[in-house]
């Protein structure tokens, strides 16, 4: 007979174990604790814990334990249920409720069920058992069964403890009374943690299904940067398990919980919300004259109007008496010379090389040196002021006043985020999503934050945007960079204080560029 004490004992146990459930975030852990826990102050030799469908027909395996024949099914055994334990229907074909079962059973009638000796109970189908104990020379005795009920009194489970053992001799022997009420209240306490952790769960799926609502928006609204919310994440987490896994350096200290990660992931999806503002002319500036459209074809247009009007001159300058031989000379050198500042400011307006000052002098010499006349009738400059500025843009396809347009994406994104009232797990998301456009040496954007002022999750979300930028392949003004290159580049950006040296380190010596460039480069691009 069971002494108070050890009663006693039993209770502390059943406290520490609700507390245990309530702190367990992984949901196939959480199961796993859960039947453990059950078998712990049961005594059990083994047990099953079994989650209904979604479609409540039928009983499916979770966890699977027996001790004494070293069995370990799902949980952190890493050996599936699926394939080795068909699941339980809870009808019969004709739709009657399938009470031959007892776990079934106890799922239709909310009823426990505590068994003796499984060989001589009636009411009840143990066939599967017998065959199961014919097979591995086990000897399945007493059962007890007791359904999950969650907070609104829903069966969401079974939970199946088999064969009690004496706490002295080690026989088997029944379920007591005591062993039942302890069931009974672990499997309350059980249903209304695993209930919690779904719903968390889902709550959590449907904020990632927002989140990558509004990537997929930014996606439709530009196809050069949608794949770009996509990847940065990826990497960010790549170079945030190296510096997990670092053990001597600067980063020696730095660890990572599983709601860490999970706070640095949603904060990586999130980090160019701020995009959904941004003008889509803007974003998707191929050429240093596109707005709507390329007005390089504005452009084409008024060379072949100045050549008309140069063959105009020229007949004209026949009928006035100038020998045909001079007079074609004149208009050919003329077309020569149109066609060939034609194709420069073609080459300029795509913007994929660095423009040098001799360039620039001969776009504004474009500018000024030919006029014509406009759709008014009166005499212009070649170039307005506008494409003026855009053609000689040094670098890229974006003016100032454009950059800082495109730049304003981190301040949205900023005010995007600070408006959400984020819970105390996921309070860091503004911080680190905000902080990729700052530099190490304060001159990056929006608050011009130096290194110091940052987080180590906000530095590697800089190092991830950047080289993703390097080496994407869907850019409409560059090809993606080679690896070499791009690692050249990110070394320079280290010397030169854009970004953090300790987690360069990480990244070049835990070779993250290899596995990312594994997972999204071309094969092109691997070269080194």
């Amino acid at each position: 007979m069971e002494t108070l004490d050890d009663l006693f004992q039993r209770l502390e146990q059943l406290n520490d174990i609700g507390a245990s459930l309530s702190n367990e975030r992984d949901l196939n852990l959480l199961l796993e604790k859960i039947l453990l826990a059950a078998k712990t102050i049961t005594r059990a030799d083994g047990g099953t814990l079994y989650r209904l469908s979604q479609d409540k027909q039928h009983l499916h395996f979770e966890i699977v334990r027996t001790d004494s024949l070293h069995l370990a099914f799902g949980g952190s055994s890493r050996q599936p249920t699926s394939g080795k334990f068909p699941d339980l229907p809870l009808y019969q074909k004709d739709h009657a409720p399938n009470n031959s079962m007892v776990a079934a059973y106890a799922a239709l009638t909310g009823r426990t069920v505590n068994i003796a000796d499984a060989y001589v109970a009636e009411g009840f189908d143990f066939s599967g058992t017998r065959h199961f104990d014919e097979r591995t020379g086990y000897r399945s005795q007493s059962f007890l069964t007791v359904p999950m009920k969650n907070h609104e009194n829903e069966i969401i489970g079974v939970l199946q403890l088999i064969n009690a053992l004496h706490p002295e001799s080690g026989c088997v022997v029944e379920f007591s009374k005591a062993d039942q009420r302890l069931a009974e209240s672990l499997a309350s306490q059980a249903a209304i943690a695993l209930s919690n952790r779904q719903l968390v769960h889902q709550l959590e799926i449907l904020f990632e299904s927002f989140i990558k609502l509004i990537n997929l928006a930014i996606d439709d609204k530009s196809p050069y940067t949608g794949a770009h919310c996509q990847r940065v994440p990826a990497l960010t987490m790549m170079l945030a398990e190296a510096a997990n896994a670092t053990i001597e350096g600067p980063l020696a200290g730095f660890a990572l919980t599983d709601q860490d990660r999970y706070e640095l992931r949603i904060a990586a999806l999130l980090h160019d919300c701020g995009k959904v503002t941004t003008p889509v002319h803007v974003v998707d500036k191929a050429t240093k004259l596109q707005t709507i459209f390329d007005r390089i074809n504005l452009i084409d247009t008024r060379f072949e109007v100045l050549k008309r009007d140069a063959e105009v001159r020229q007949w004209r300058a026949i009928a006035e008496g100038q020998s045909l031989p001079e007079a074609q000379k004149v208009y050919q050198d003329f077309c020569r010379q149109c066609d060939a500042d034609r194709a420069f400011i073609r080459q300029v307006n795509h913007g994929a090389e660095q423009m040098h000052d001799e360039d620039i002098a001969r776009i504004r010499h474009i500018a000024s040196h030919y006029r014509w006349r406009n759709v008014a009738g009166a005499e212009a400059p070649f170039l307005g002021a506008d494409e003026l500025e855009n053609l000689t843009i040094t670098s890229g396809t974006l003016t100032k006043s454009e950059r800082e347009t495109i730049n304003h994406h981190i301040v949205a994104t900023i005010k995007m985020l600070e408006a959400l009232p984020w819970p105390g797990h996921l309070r860091h998301v503004t911080e680190y999503a905000g902080g990729h456009h700052e530099r190490m040496d304060g001159t990056g954007y929006p608050k011009g934050l130096k290194r110091g002022e940052m987080s180590w999750q906000a530095r590697m979300m800089g190092i991830a945007d950047v080289f993703e930028a390097l080496t994407a392949k869907d850019r409409p003004y560059k090809d993606g960079m080679k690896l070499s290159q791009a690692l050249s580049i990110l070394e320079a950006f280290k010397n030169n204080g854009h970004i953090d040296p300790d987690l360069y380190a990480v990244f070049v010596q835990s070779e993250v560029y290899r596995q990312y460039a594994a997972a999204f480069l071309e094969a092109q691009q691997i070269d080194c």
